[in-house]
């Protein structure tokens, strides 16, 4: 059995690449739709699932949407900030795998929607799910990183953790 405490800091650039490939996977399937649905257009797949292609230029729920612009470089900003952030909490090491793995969907899925923000003023969104006429507001995957993420943070608060080991103790292992 390895008694060695799990170090967010010994896989910090694992966990930055792997966030960069869950942004890109991201920004690919978006590439993906506006390639292949005309922008406003729906293709229904099953009796509760459409795809379309909408621009959502505000937050989620498309809160700020008419908000007159400002909340392009707003939202943006939070979204750099909040990802920065939680990688000096990697570099500073988290408690556990799972928090670790919360961290990673956050920054790849804040970052998929910031580059769809400073690219083209908007996020892409692309995923309709539905029940009769009541529509879930369409989202991306981007979106689904951060609300799994969101999900991992939440069992993690549950799971009984070790604090990081602390640095420059000069203690041995």
């Amino acid at each position: 059995m390895n008694n060695r405490r799990f170090n967010s800091r010994d896989r910090w650039g694992a966990s930055l690449l792997l966030a960069a490939v869950l942004a890109m996977l991201d920004q690919f399937v978006k590439a993906g739709v506006a390639a292949t649905l005309p922008l406003g257009s729906s293709v229904t797949l099953t009796p509760w699932f459409n795809l379309v292609h909408v621009l959502n230029p505000g937050a989620a729920f498309s809160f700020l949407a008419d908000a007159g612009g400002w909340q392009r470089h707003a939202l943006s900003g939070i979204g750099i900030v909040v990802s920065l952030a939680l990688a000096v909490l990697l570099w500073r090491g988290v408690r556990s795998r799972l928090e670790a793995a919360a961290y990673v969907g956050l920054i790849g899925g804040a970052l998929g929607n910031v580059i769809d923000r400073l690219r083209i003023g908007a996020v892409v969104d692309y995923l309709d799910l539905y029940w009769r006429d009541m529509h879930w507001p369409a989202f991306n995957l981007a979106d689904v990183w951060v609300v799994g993420a969101a999900g991992l943070l939440v069992l993690a608060s549950f799971k009984p953790g070790v604090a990081p080991e602390p640095r420059g103790q000069g203690g041995t292992s």
